[in-house]
């Protein structure tokens, strides 16, 4: 009897520290699946933008299953309320015969409200090569399918972000053939996505991809990284990314799998991300998914817990701050739908 009431006194603490955690540095504004009845088996890697008048844009990759040539990238806008019905707008398809699937869609509006849809077309992530599209009308109309630049992918799953001049500074990666080496880079156009050129970063034994960008001052940026190494991996910039410190390890785990991150009006650090390390398969270390604080980009703490499953995958979230202050996430629910929660965050 003693036992069991420990056992209630441990269970009680637990949900009690939960709530206040949650309580005291989030507030839950919106919460729920993009879509009722998906129009696809599968979808995942979303992304998310703030548009004119308060709207929000989504996308995703949707089809059969990741990797198989009916995969197409999909959008959504948030108006009054509601998504829209999600409509596919691009596909990968080469010819009467040949067809690639899509993958990994980024959104991005300039500072002079030009929209762009970045997202890559091919058979796996080692082949993959970089395709944009464009918007001046905030996502009702769009530009022909253009392929990037030869050897430029774009941002890989990340949004980018806009320097003072004008320059798009996109956090990138490689994958190689082999699958043995994870590189990551930064690729740099100019505010109508031309011009392009290519920043490497030392990776020295690090397996990373997948960066997010967060901004300190005028000049001083940090990417986080998903890696191999059960660890998220940072490095740092002292002059608007033309170069970048060594890599190494800040104290949130990471199962080989991605994270997203917003520098907040306020200055502080945002980040979600999976709090596990990996498992034999995806899946075991991606039923856990959290929202962490930092002032310094080093040390951080969870404040609000999105998901806490004995199984299930919930991965690939996307972060934006809203001109109104809120902060929006999109992820991954089971590759079965996209989850938007819309969250006010306190100091």
């Amino acid at each position: 009897m003693l036992l069991k009431m420990r056992y209630k006194i441990l269970y009680c603490a637990f949900f009690f520290t939960l709530f206040h955690l949650n309580a005291q540095k989030a507030i839950v504004v919106k919460s729920e699946n993009m879509m009722q009845v998906p129009p696809f088996k599968e979808c995942h890697a979303s992304t998310i933008v703030e548009l004119s008048n308060g709207k929000l844009m989504a996308s995703w990759f949707g089809g059969t299953r990741e990797s198989n040539p009916d995969v197409t990238i999909w959008i959504s806008t948030y108006e009054n309320g509601r998504w829209s019905t999600p409509l596919s707008i691009v596909d990968g398809i080469q010819s009467d015969t040949l067809r690639y699937p899509c993958w990994n869609p980024v959104l991005f509006k300039t500072k002079a409200g030009k929209l762009f849809l970045f997202y890559k077309v091919g058979k796996n992530p080692r082949t993959w090569w970089g395709m944009m599209m464009h918007s001046n009308d905030d996502g009702k109309t769009w530009s022909k399918p253009e392929k990037l630049p030869e050897g430029f992918l774009g941002a890989i799953k990340n949004k980018p972000i806009q320097l003072k001049n004008g320059d798009i500074l996109h956090p990138s990666s490689t994958e190689s053939i082999d699958e043995k080496t994870w590189h990551i880079h930064l690729e740099k156009c100019d505010k109508n996505g031309q011009n392009w050129v290519k920043i490497p970063i030392e990776n020295d034994t690090f397996g990373v991809i997948q960066p997010t960008i967060l901004r300190y001052s005028k000049s001083k940026l940090q990417l986080l990284n998903r890696s191999r190494q059960n660890k998220v991996v940072q490095t740092w910039s002292n002059d608007n990314g033309k170069t970048w410190s060594p890599l190494s390890k800040i104290n949130l785990p990471n199962p080989n799998s991605g994270v997203d991150g917003v520098t907040l009006k306020n200055g502080l650090q945002v980040l979600v991300y999976n709090p596990m390390n990996a498992g034999e398969n995806w899946s075991d270390g991606r039923r856990k998914l959290n929202v962490a604080m930092s002032k310094d980009g080093i040390n951080w703490k969870d404040i609000y817990i999105l998901e806490d499953a004995e199984k299930g995958e919930f991965s690939y979230p996307a972060i934006i701050q809203t001109a109104d202050g809120l902060v929006h996430i999109t992820y991954t629910t089971n590759r079965k739908n996209i989850k938007y929660m819309a969250l006010k965050i306190n100091e």
